[in-house]
């Protein structure tokens, strides 16, 4: 079975499955060996390890990544590609086109424009954006998992009936997942798994409430992402132990610091 088709069985159920997001090679290759079925790109965690902040690398750094990720396992690949390659519905189909060649078994378009003084697309748009995007990864000769997201939640909206009706019309335009990061709420998951038909996406790792694997599938999720959790895990932990030696004078973070012999045991020799 190849990695496309294996990443939308994973979809199927019963339950949901946890795609973690690695940041560079070496996380991907730890996240495979302890046995999750499949990776996601963060494009905040691959910036970061760039020495850049989320959205200011170029379009040829990130696919670049997306095939650092795509060869590090046998897994499949979703890569976090923000809105593209561009901002409009041609732009969004080059972006399938173009992500497909990296050997990604799918990726993320998002609502989100890119410009936070006005951060989402027009409704017709984005839905526009998505239809175009469907119908260049039903024209691929592999399988692609295409997800839509929609991100108001995180730009100061409120307006849930506005985030299901998008994703909706995002199922309806031929998305194969859907994403509205910032559900911190269970029956508002729950709701909106209902509300669609296809598989539903929920990040967890973000500020706010948690929920467990189980309660989540409960809830009708098929799918559990990480974003940029695990990345600001471990640079949170890099950053503390720094302002240890330098406010303290200390290093006794290294009581904590995970040994050699676990980290190669996660490595391939």
């Amino acid at each position: 079975m190849n990695t496309t088709t294996s990443f939308r069985d994973l979809h199927n159920g019963p339950g949901a499955f946890v795609m973690p997001n690695p940041w560079d090679i070496g996380s991907a290759r730890m996240l495979a060996a302890m046995g999750f079925p499949a990776l996601a790109t963060t494009s905040a965690g691959m910036a970061f390890s760039m020495g850049l902040r989320e959205g200011q690398a170029s379009d040829a750094a990130v696919l670049d990544h997306c095939r650092e990720i795509v060869g590090a396992t046998a897994l499949p690949v979703s890569a976090d590609l923000e809105y593209g390659l561009g901002h409009s519905p041609e732009s969004a189909a080059e972006t399938i086109r173009v992500a497909s060649e990296t050997g990604l078994a799918g990726c993320s378009l998002e609502d989100f424009t890119g410009d936070p003084n006005n951060p989402i697309y027009e409704f017709d748009h984005a839905v526009d954006r998505i239809a175009a995007a469907s119908e260049a990864a039903r024209a691929l000769t592999g399988d692609f998992v295409l997800t839509a997201r929609a991100e108001a939640l995180q730009y100061g909206s409120t307006d849930v009936d506005d985030i299901i009706r998008r994703l909706q019309a995002f199922e309806a335009a031929g998305a194969d997942v859907l994403y509205a990061p910032d559900l911190h709420d269970l029956d508002l998951i729950q709701l909106v798994c209902s509300s669609v038909s296809k598989p539903v996406n929920v990040v967890m790792g973000l500020p706010g409430a948690t929920f467990t694997i189980s309660e989540l599938s409960d809830a009708g999720v098929r799918r559990i992402s990480v974003g940029a959790a695990l990345a600001r895990t471990a640079y949170g932990a890099f950053v503390n132990a720094a302002r240890e030696i330098i406010d303290q004078g200390s290093f006794t973070y290294s009581h904590t610091a995970i040994g050699f012999a676990e980290i190669e045991a996660l490595l391939p020799e």
